[in-house]
């Protein structure tokens, strides 16, 4: 692996972890306006978040552990079906822009940290 691939692979590793942990202690804790957003706003049931909350921690130990590669190849795709749900979701109640902004950064981030992970953080 060279080294702009490396400091690629870390660079939108430590990002997406830092967006998937933050939004997840947010769903988590049950943040009035998450709750309002996706309950209210999107129509989904409010224990969703906790769900939701949950497995997007789990993900990022997972994608932060040296090894253990087809644990991480599960967390990423979590990681992909859980924001391009997002993105769906927003669509399908005509959203306005903005709304698009965190799921689809999260998303690319999921990509691009997935297309550049090292050797030893794939399944052999």
């Amino acid at each position: 692996m060279t080294k702009r691939n490396k400091i690629i692979y870390w660079i939108a590793t430590v990002w997406l972890a830092l967006g998937m942990v933050s939004t997840g202690i947010v769903q988590l804790i049950k943040m009035k306006e998450e709750v309002d957003k996706t309950s209210l706003h999107l129509g989904y049931p409010a224990y969703f978040l906790t769900i939701i909350g949950i497995w997007k921690l789990l993900g990022t130990v997972a994608i932060l552990l040296p090894k253990s590669g087809l644990l991480k190849e599960w967390a990423y795709a979590g990681f992909f079906f859980v924001m391009t749900g997002a993105i769906i979701s927003h669509f399908a109640v005509s959203d306005g822009a903005i709304e698009y902004f965190g799921p689809t950064l999260l998303l690319m981030l999921t990509i691009v940290s997935w297309y550049f992970r090292p050797a030893d953080r794939k399944i052999n």
